[in-house]
């Protein structure tokens, strides 16, 4: 019983790794996009839609990516070249996501298709306890541990993650040098959409294969939070996933027991342990400025 709690805590954290792994990339580069739930959504209907369509998971989740990844184009397109307000226009971007993808959607409501496949690794699978929670997973979860670590290798030991991070921390030095301040943001835009649709791809072909309105509930805002969570670090971000994983779960849990607690409070807990988090690292001068991008969120001008 244990060993399935702990497995599902795990699963649930996927979507969470890969829409903060993006967002992280996102933000390093000097962009604060908070449309990450509304990607996420256009990610998952796309990925159901396209599974069911042509039978294939694969399909399903590359659409899901692209989908997610030109959703993400246009507001690139509105907040760098057209210098829109980031924090406005990343919630246009969910309320346009949430409202699209149910639109989308309507159609698919009632229909089920088969989840992604366990890989079942030789010897190491029937490993007592580690062998179920750690060597039997669907090839997405162990993907979204490997792009994780391809983002902390990209950032910290390549030039162009030097390049991203002098971007992110001060444009017009970067400008001035002789690097494209647009470009580069507008690509990292780019990834973190991809990845936020894989994040919301993986909900519908592996969570809950199925498609409902809605359906990532509020998963993309704690992606956002639970960048500033890990302090734009890519590996506490793993961390991060599995504490508001088990949160979430919780919650489900605690339902499903029949816990006293009002059914209504037990579904607050992520978010409420979200603003906890938040609450506390902003009460720190010194946590809430470690690693913060000096850029995040203001515009770049050529010419400025």
């Amino acid at each position: 019983m244990i060993e399935d709690l702990i497995l599902t805590v795990l699963l649930t954290s996927v979507p969470l790794i890969y829409a903060a792994t993006g967002e992280l990339i996102v933000e390093r580069s000097g962009v604060l996009n908070l449309g990450v739930e509304g990607m996420m959504l256009m990610g998952a209907v796309s990925a159901f839609g396209i599974s069911m369509v042509s039978g294939s998971l694969v399909l399903g989740i590359v659409a899901g990516g692209f989908a997610g990844m030109f959703t993400a184009a246009l507001f690139g397109i509105l907040v760098l070249f057209f210098t829109t307000n980031q924090v406005a226009t990343g919630l246009a971007l969910t309320i346009f996501g949430t409202g699209l993808s149910g639109l989308v959607g309507a159609p698919l409501i009632g229909h089920a298709i088969e989840g992604l496949p366990v890989i079942n690794i030789p010897g190491l699978s029937n490993l007592p306890i580690l062998g179920k929670l750690v060597f039997s997973h669907d090839w997405m979860a162990y993907g979204s541990v490997l792009i994780l670590a391809a983002v902390a290798f990209f950032l910290k030991r390549t030039r162009a993650g030097l390049v991203l991070r002098s971007i992110g921390d001060n444009h017009d030095s970067a400008h001035a040098l002789g690097y494209s301040v647009l470009g580069v943001r507008f690509i990292a835009i780019l990834f973190g959409g991809f990845t936020a649709g894989l994040g919301g791809a993986y909900i519908p072909l592996m969570l809950t294969p199925h498609w409902a309105e809605g359906m990532t509930a509020g998963r993309g805002w704690i992606a956002l939070a639970l960048v500033v969570f890990a302090s734009w670090m890519p590996w506490r971000i793993l961390v991060g996933a599995l504490l508001f994983g088990g949160i979430t779960i919780m919650q489900l849990a605690g339902q499903a027991r029949g816990w006293t607690i009002p059914s209504q409070f037990l579904s607050m807990l992520p978010y409420l342990a979200t603003i906890a988090v938040l609450v506390v690292l902003s009460g720190s001068r010194e946590l809430s400025l470690v690693n913060t991008p000096a850029c995040l969120g203001r515009n770049f001008r050529v010419g400025d």
